[in-house]
């Protein structure tokens, strides 16, 4: 299999359903990738909104970067202030997956230093990671919008956004350029990631009819 970095574009016209999957304190529920008129989705589904499909009117879309306007939010600011980071490399909201298994709204900030996680409704910092940590990142080989974050130190991330593509892209080139070596991007339909220091899960992605199932399971 090529592990090499790729460069994926996202069909913003899509979005998730749940299907219960697997036994209580075991499997968590799947989440299924299908088609859904834009006027029903929630505010909750809209990071969900899209899979990895290539569009003659998104192949060359440029990406923006900033999705937030940073400077406009002082409590944004005040916390890069306070971690001396000054250049914002991409900005915007995200789903992260909590060890329980619960979506929680992020937002995500990467700047040429480091990773923010931040609570928006609180407006608080909730994770910083140094660049220099990520070890690499893991994506499916199908159309969805997960990622996970690999960060072998401590533990890992699992979120998903509909700029997944330029997510990975900024990250591979932040990186190279403040630590001098290539992030590793792996692309599998099934891998492993660390959702706390103690706790290990599998995450399986499957192609079905209208979309990508996705199974989050404890190992």
């Amino acid at each position: 299999m090529d592990f090499r970095p790729r460069r994926v574009q996202i069909d913003d016209s899509l979005s998730v359903q749940y299907d219960a999957g697997g036994d209580e304190g075991e499997e968590e529920p799947s989440m299924r990738l299908r088609h859904r008129s834009s006027n029903s989705v929630t505010e909750d589904q809209e990071p969900f909104m899209g899979m990895k499909v290539r569009r003659k009117a998104s192949l060359h879309r440029d990406y923006k970067g900033d999705y937030l306007d940073v400077p406009s939010h002082p409590f944004l600011m005040k916390i890069l202030q306070k971690q001396g980071d000054k250049r914002v490399l991409f900005a915007d909201k995200v789903m992260k997956f909590t060890a329980s298994g619960k979506m929680k709204r992020r937002i995500l900030l990467i700047t040429d230093f480091a990773i923010y996680i931040i609570d928006p409704e609180m407006d608080a910092l909730k994770r910083r990671i140094a660049l220099a940590a990520v070890d690499k990142m893991c994506l499916s080989e199908l159309n969805d919008n997960f990622f996970a974050i690999i960060v072998p130190t401590e533990y890992d991330l699992l979120m998903a956004s509909t700029r997944k593509s330029e997510i990975v892209t900024v990250l591979v080139e932040a990186t190279k350029s403040a630590s001098d070596y290539e992030l590793e991007v792996v692309f599998s339909n099934r891998f492993e990631y660390h959702a706390s220091s103690d706790m290990v899960k599998e995450v399986q992605f499957d192609e079905v009819e209208g979309g990508v199932k996705t199974r989050i399971a404890k190992k």
